[in-house]
């Protein structure tokens, strides 16, 4: 197999204009949010020196790559008929998808661990959270996003590919793609589910685990309600990319039709919302996109 063929959402013309319309203005709302953040971060002293807004700064980085490596071509098909994509596409296609989408999977932990030494060890905060051990641990998630999606590559190139080429969704991934392998991949199908669930499912229980701690060890009810808070977007985040993950890569590889809608939500949508959860619940980042904006419009003027 040289290219497979993707199967897409649907065959009438007139659905997929209204689905390039409505992915379109995702993708794009999903730049104008995640580089607005990146923006404000980096301009704002206050916000660039806290380890907390450094570590967001890489969430919106991590949701573009994230973002561009699916939809861009998931809007090409939605105006071709054929949907064809060669077949070391479709591997660096898999091998990208996997390697940011964990390093996510990990920088979220990480801001867990952030949340709870900021809530837990106020006092130690800033000493602990040093830049250099926000650095490090940075680049920590973007390794360990390396060695888990070379994995998975690896063990899917291994496999041979004589036909039939469909692709049961709209971009190339794990369980799809290894469905159509002229070979038995029961074994395979446990290894990767081992190492894409297993990541997935281990680090959505650090995470709520790390926060039920926070709540149990804050005694007074109004500290609680203020952790509660502080924490409420870190866990929409977390729900909303980690609930479709465990879905996916889960449970055993048997394809349904509802994995195009998951997939859709923790590739298109769920980098859109990321900047908006954010801001909207955030003051201090709502205060520096509006000095951002004034400064922008003064320039502008003069």
């Amino acid at each position: 197999v040289k290219e497979f063929a993707l199967a897409g959402f649907s065959q009438k013309p007139s659905i997929e204009a209204g689905l390039f319309v409505l992915f379109l203005f995702f993708y794009v709302s999903t730049w104008i949010g995640n580089v607005f953040i990146m923006v404000t971060v980096a301009s704002d002293n206050n916000l660039n020196s806290s380890p907390m807004y450094f570590l967001l700064g890489n969430l919106s980085f991590l949701d573009l790559c994230y973002s561009t490596v699916t939809t861009p071509k998931l809007l090409a098909d939605l105006l071709d008929k054929n949907k064809l994509i060669l077949y070391d596409q479709c591997i660096a296609q898999l091998f990208f998808l996997h390697f940011v989408g964990a390093a996510e999977m990990f920088l979220l932990t990480v801001m867990a661990y952030d949340r709870y030494v900021a809530i837990c060890r106020p006092l130690h905060y800033t000493t602990i959270m040093s830049r250099g051990l926000c650095c490090v641990l940075v680049a920590a998630s973007w390794m360990g996003g390396f060695v888990h999606s070379t994995v998975q590559t690896i063990l899917t190139t291994r496999l041979p590919f004589c036909g039939p080429n469909q692709v049961d969704n709209f971009f190339c991934d794990v369980p799809p793609v290894i469905k159509l392998a002229c070979a038995d991949t029961f074994v395979i199908e446990l290894l990767m589910v081992s190492n894409s669930g297993l990541i997935s499912t281990s680090s959505f229980v650090v995470l709520i685990s790390s926060y039920t701690i926070i709540l149990v060890k804050i005694r007074s009810k109004e500290g609680r309600q203020k952790a509660l808070s502080t924490c409420a977007s870190h866990l929409m985040v977390v729900t909303l990319f980690f609930g479709p993950c465990i879905f996916i890569y889960a449970h055993p590889f048997s394809i349904f039709s509802v994995d195009k809608v998951v997939s859709v939500l923790y590739n298109v949508i769920t980098p859109m919302l990321n900047p908006l959860i954010y801001t909207l619940r955030n003051k201090e980042v709502k205060s520096a996109m509006r000095k951002l904006w004034v400064c922008y419009y003064t320039v502008v003027q003069t």
